[in-house]
């Protein structure tokens, strides 16, 4: 006695988490994704991310689920965002693509954060997402500073 694919709940297998500014979406049904990010290079700390958003693509899978999707600090254990997002698969040819979209996030120290993409509690994937403090880069001498310039005469 053989059960059909498609009575039986398989979880799925994460295709596809990339961190990036932004996603549009063609008329084609086809995403775009802006700003495909490695790492955050901000001028101080803390600073405010307008918007981060994370892409997903799930396949091979069968059911209904619920993915989520958490923004961690450095210290490993504080979650700065988490985004839960419900799906379903109805055939493992099928695959469903997720945007979990995190709007004005506090980064307030410098370090390691990582990306964790879930599905029913059970984690697929992490990922590192380096917050680096790098100053503007100047083009030539800078203009003094009036408080520099008082202190000195």
């Amino acid at each position: 006695m053989s059960q059909s694919v498609s009575a039986q709940r398989i979880l799925p297998d994460l295709q596809s988490a990339i961190m990036c500014e932004d996603v549009r979406q063609e008329s084609s049904g086809n995403f775009i994704l802006l700003g495909i990010m490695a790492f955050l290079r901000v001028p101080k700390v803390p600073v405010t991310a307008l918007k981060l958003c994370v892409f997903t693509r799930w396949t091979c899978g069968v059911g209904e689920f619920t993915e989520t999707a958490r923004l961690i600090a450095p210290d490993e254990t504080t979650v700065i965002r988490e985004s839960k997002v419900k799906f379903g698969l109805a055939d493992p040819t099928h695959n469903a693509s997720n945007l979990s979209v995190f709007a004005q996030v506090e980064f307030k120290v410098p370090g390691v954060y990582h990306v964790e993409i879930s599905v029913d509690d059970v984690m697929k994937l992490r990922f590192p997402v380096p917050v680096v403090v790098a100053p503007p880069q100047t083009d030539g001498p800078q203009p003094p500073n009036p408080d520099e310039a008082q202190a000195a005469s």
